[in-house]
């Protein structure tokens, strides 16, 4: 029996964008391309995405999977490697929670006032969030110098410089929403100024060309982490931030 890949990303929650990148890259390539150019799947290539999940949960990175799935690796050594990394996470969670406890306390406190600003420490709302490892891997395969240029820069900063860059994107976030909230066009000169800013603010990090940038804008709407972190501030925010950044990189960076 053979499955398409609309019913396989159906019934594992995987999109298809990202299986025909598993694919792409050799990690799952299906049983079999139809004529029409449809892959299909079978119950082998069902077994390998479990198992590619499962270490996905683990936060083993794209290559390292495929390494351990090519190689027939020992997968209880591959779970023990991995396991203080689950450790650390169960850390990173309670982070979490605080942080969500102690934004709802604030938000309780000034629920009488509808200025989105009431929090008191806005950059309260993002700490303990990570990017997504699924993304991360896809952008070091997909854009390995950005990666490498990223990564380097995120090791440079300090706990004060990570702080202070925080509090700024929260800042803009609230700024961003606000605009949201007077029903301001996403292409208007205004909220394109503030993409602008935006977009020097990632390439202190990468620089990112148009298709990069609306990759980057499309994430923040569809990744369920990064939508939840915006829709926090404002809802709908996530979605009003990709439609701005979509205008910039068709404007600006095309």
């Amino acid at each position: 029996m053979a499955w398409s890949i609309a019913d396989v990303a159906r019934m594992s929650g995987v999109t298809t964008r990202t299986l025909r990148h598993y694919d792409e890259i050799g990690l799952l390539p299906p049983a079999w391309t139809a004529s029409n150019g449809h892959r299909h799947y079978e119950e082998a290539q069902l077994l390998r995405l479990q198992q590619i999940l499962l270490m996905r949960e683990l936060d083993v990175g794209l290559r390292e999977i495929r390494a351990v799935l090519d190689s027939r690796a020992d997968r209880v050594a591959v779970l023990r490697e991995h396991h203080a990394r689950l450790l650390a996470e169960r850390e990173r969670i309670g982070t979490l929670a605080r942080t969500v406890a102690r934004t709802i306390a604030e938000l309780e406190e000034g629920e009488d006032d509808d200025t989105m600003t009431k929090i008191n420490r806005p950059e309260n709302l993002f700490e303990g969030f990570q990017p997504d490892p699924e993304m991360e891997a896809e952008v070091r395969e997909r854009w390995p110098e950005a990666y490498e240029e990223s990564r380097k820069a995120v090791e440079e900063l300090t706990p004060e410089t990570g702080e202070e860059w925080q509090r700024e994107v929260t800042a803009q976030m609230i700024r961003f929403a606000e605009h949201m909230a007077a029903g301001t066009p996403a292409d208007d000169p205004a909220v394109q100024t503030e993409v602008d800013a935006h977009y020097r603010g990632v390439c202190r990090f990468w620089t990112p060309n148009a298709e990069a940038y609306r990759g980057l804008a499309a994430t923040y709407a569809e990744d369920p982490r990064f939508r939840a972190n915006f829709d926090r501030v404002a809802d709908g925010l996530a979605d009003y931030l990709r439609a701005a950044m979509a205008v910039y990189a068709d404007a600006r960076l095309s």
